[in-house]
């Protein structure tokens, strides 16, 4: 067997051993526009990627540099290459988790740069404020870890796929020119 995958685009991935040339963010928006999250365990078909917009939005409410809200966009991005797994099981996989921090650091590197601790802090508390407001909101189950402050407005109303993937690529576009010029 292989040992890329092809992507919607055409590109060859390894990711096993990712490189950044390998790496597109259409290819990103277009695969994480067609990934449900919580393993389509919602009422409807939310995406990672929108997720991942209501990430940067988050992150833009509490007033954080351009580079970590291009980071809370990109932080699921590996997923596009590698799969959503629920969290229950994917911190039980540990080669899982290694492989996907070398994708995720790839992406990082290509589009971010090097990221400190602090932001990677809050990167993580982005994502799981959001995470306990997608059940909230969508399901209507609060999560057994304790409501998380939210300092924006969420979208959490059904979109179609194709705009969920137009609108990654524009924050993308608008988000990675912001970082660049900070």
């Amino acid at each position: 067997m292989s040992d890329y995958i092809l992507t919607y685009g055409g590109k060859k991935v390894t990711p096993l051993d990712p490189r950044e040339e390998q790496i597109d963010i259409s290819d990103i928006a277009h695969a994480l526009s067609m990934i449900p999250r919580a393993n389509g365990h919602l009422k409807y078909f939310y995406t990672v990627a929108q997720h991942s917009l209501n990430c940067a939005a988050e992150a833009e409410a509490r007033g954080f540099s351009a580079k970590v809200r291009l980071a809370c966009l990109l932080h699921d991005a590996s997923e596009a290459y590698l799969s959503d797994v629920v969290r229950p099981i994917k911190n039980a996989m540990t080669d899982y988790l290694r492989i996907e921090k070398g994708l995720q650091e790839c992406i990082y590197k290509k589009y971010a740069g090097s990221l400190t601790d602090g932001e990677r802090v809050k990167i993580a508390e982005v994502d799981d404020a959001v995470l306990y407001h997608e059940f909230l909101n969508i399901n209507g189950v609060a999560l057994e870890d304790g409501a998380a402050e939210i300092f924006g407005a969420l979208d959490f109303e059904l979109r179609p796929r194709e705009f969920i993937e137009k609108s990654f690529r524009e924050k993308f576009s608008e988000l990675h020119k912001a970082a660049e010029s900070e």
